[in-house]
């Protein structure tokens, strides 16, 4: 495959094993992020460092965003220096690996377009930081055909790649992929005190419902982490309930009646409230847990 130039925009947890994962693969990265820190950590990495948007649109062949809220997404494409201020750049494509809600990629992908040519996909991605520096990420993408194809060999390299269909399908999916994820956060901490209630050891779970119904990629992790109280941010319990706010938010719009969504939703500015914030999406627990725990 062609060497290409990468820009990646936002170097947090997942920024930085994607710039991993695609130094690895042998691109070169060019990133940017308003941490200089972050920047700091992608340069030890091997990437080099832009200024602006603006100037990764210039420069790069295909700008990959991954960051915090549809604002942040919003501020990269249309803000001051932003991608829309590069003038025309017809053949490039701008990647939106962000949980981004469905109006706002579709208005940001119409005036990225319109301003500068370049095209646009949706790509929200499932699988935390570790996948993403394996390149096992699940990556669900909307965009026209041809522009799938362009980016398709990168973004194979990044995990299994599925085209849902045009510009919204990979946030519709996204949505799908949090209702079944982030419910069932809450539904692993129920049944791992449970299990800890009536003094079973609770490490074995797992491996006992491994052939069964019960059984998932989330339980060992999620059962490991909770067990010891381990609540090192892999993601951000913040942004767990950005998107549940986002999620129940969208159901609303279609009128989907989604109770056990809205619970976690509940659960989540509980958590938040609580100043666990910080803290990864996991410590739900922490509000089911005893005093004596």
């Amino acid at each position: 495959m062609t060497r290409l130039v990468i820009g990646f925009i936002g170097l947090g947890l997942m920024g930085q094993g994607f710039v991993k994962r695609l130094i690895a693969t042998g691109h070169e990265v060019i990133g940017l992020d308003v941490m200089p820190e972050k920047s700091a950590a992608a340069v030890e990495l091997g990437a080099a460092i832009a200024a602006t948007p603006a100037e990764l649109a210039r420069t790069a062949d295909i700008i990959e965003i991954c960051v915090t809220t549809p604002a942040n997404v919003a501020e990269i494409i249309e803000g001051p220096d932003g991608l829309t201020s590069a003038g025309p750049q017809s053949g490039k494509v701008v990647v939106d690996h962000s949980t981004t809600d469905i109006e706002t990629t579709r208005r940001l992908a119409e005036t990225l377009t319109r301003e500068t040519g370049m095209a646009f996909v949706d790509a929200p991605v499932s699988g935390g930081p570790t996948a993403a520096a394996d390149g096992t990420l699940a990556i669900m993408a909307g965009g026209e055909d041809m522009v799938i194809k362009t980016i398709e060999p990168v973004m194979t390299q990044l995990g299994a790649f599925t085209h849902m269909g045009p510009v919204t399908a990979g946030q519709a999916t996204k949505l799908v992929n949090q209702t079944l994820v982030l419910n069932n956060y809450c539904v692993i901490a129920e049944a791992l005190r449970l299990a800890e209630a009536y003094g079973i050891d609770a490490a074995k779970v797992p491996e006992a419902l491994a052939n069964g119904h019960a059984s998932s990629n989330l339980l060992p992790v999620l059962f490991a982490r909770m067990i010891a109280r381990d609540w090192t941010p892999l993601g951000y319990g913040r942004q767990v309930l950005k998107d549940l706010e986002m999620l129940n938010a969208a159901a609303k719009t279609e009128s989907v009646a989604m109770p056990m969504s809205a619970q976690a939703l509940t659960l989540y500015r509980m958590l938040v409230t609580q100043g666990k914030g910080e803290l990864d999406g996991a410590s739900v627990f922490t509000l089911l847990d005893r005093p004596d725990d």
